[in-house]
């Protein structure tokens, strides 16, 4: 499909496959009262229709990975009585099987790891415009202009250095820096991670096509050190064997939390580039519901849930995200998602990424 070749996302395994998953229904427990006040005329049309009395579901295309999400859907199943029917691929994958299936989709929700696949959905006409209250619930940048996807998160790219290479004194001001003769062979880069290539997109859009391709060339010019995931660049930055590399900021609380130590305590540092850099791009992951199931309660409580506190906290406590809805905290030890000096884009605008990945070719930085 044009737009999306598949680019490589560090949370699905590289030569994963999409998959299938069930979580069935559970007893709803009576802490959950306000929601389950708004499931009671879903829960009375399923036991007319239904010997068991159940029967509430909906069908999850899922471009986050199964070990990430699949113990927040577990609770959100245990806590609504909602079966989740879940296919798993990455994001590009699910994005391009909806936009081939059209309103033939069994789906009823897409969640997805970033803006762009939701745009390219979106201006297919394939979502269902979302209520105001779920819109409302996140800052105006985190969601579309047109109100038919919400992010559900937030993610900064940042530049990881390891202090003993990197002075913070020599720290660069903008990403564009990074093409100077002092970073040479100093820097670790994933060119096939959307990540990276939503980052190319958000600089196409701010200062051109020609801008773009020259950063692309003169990075490829400087000998970075080409990698396959943000991990594999983080844990070599953190070891001492790269400098510094480009990244989003969660892995380095994933790699702490993985070794058991404060995230201060690993040799691998965090920039956030200053100023409205466009290195220091803040993408979203987020959620749609597909028009064909723009009436169904379940779907819609699915979207209240992902923007609810426990599912927010779930992200900032266990993925390192950023929760976007108002009144809870973002993951500790780094700055206040307001406090980033993100650069001023319509993340609507990062759809396109077919012209990116013939940029990021044609610069020598990929096959």
């Amino acid at each position: 499909m044009p737009g999306f070749r598949v680019p490589t996302h560090d949370h699905v395994p590289p030569g994963s496959t999409a998959r299938h998953g069930r979580f069935r229904r559970r007893p709803r427990p009576a802490s959950r009262a306000a929601l389950v006040v708004t499931l009671l005329a879903v829960t009375a049309l399923a036991a007319c229709g239904s010997e068991d009395g159940g029967g509430e579901s909906l069908t999850l295309y899922s471009g986050r990975n199964e070990q990430l999400i699949a113990p927040l859907l577990e609770q959100f199943t245990a806590e609504t009585g909602i079966d989740v029917d879940v296919r798993y691929g990455n994001t590009a994958q699910m994005a391009a099987q909806l936009l081939e299936e059209g309103d033939r989709s069994p789906a009823d929700v897409f969640l997805a790891q970033d803006a762009g696949a939701l745009g390219a959905v979106a201006k297919k006409g394939l979502f269902a415009p979302l209520p105001a209250e779920d819109l409302s619930a996140v800052p105006e940048g985190f969601r579309s202009t047109d109100g038919v996807w919400v992010g559900v998160t937030a993610r900064s790219r940042v530049l990881v250095y390891n202090e003993a290479a990197v002075p913070e004194a020599e720290l660069p001001a903008s990403v564009f820096e990074l093409t100077e003769p002092q970073w040479r062979g100093r820097l670790g880069v994933v060119p096939t991670n959307a990540s990276f290539q939503a980052f190319v997109t958000a600089m196409t859009v701010l200062h051109g096509e020609d801008r773009a391709r020259e950063f692309l060339a003169g990075l490829a010019a400087n000998e970075p050190q080409i990698r396959d995931s943000n991990v594999a660049v983080l844990e070599e930055v953190d070891a001492g064997r790269l400098d510094a590399g480009l990244i989003n900021h969660y892995y380095a609380g994933e790699l702490a939390a993985e070794r058991g130590v404060r995230p201060d305590e690993l040799d691998a540092r965090l920039h956030f580039f200053p100023g409205g850099d466009i290195g220091a791009l803040v993408n979203v992951a987020g959620v749609g519901v597909l028009a064909t199931a723009a009436d169904d309660p379940e779907a819609r409580a699915f979207v209240d849930y992902l923007l609810g506190p426990q599912a927010q906290r779930y992200f900032a406590e266990r993925t390192f995200e950023y929760p976007v809805a108002a009144g809870v905290a973002g993951p500790a030890g780094l700055p206040a998602l307001d406090e980033l000096t993100a650069p001023d884009i319509d993340l609507d605008d990062l759809d396109d990424l077919e012209k990116t990945i013939t940029l990021i070719q044609a610069s020598g930085l990929t096959p």
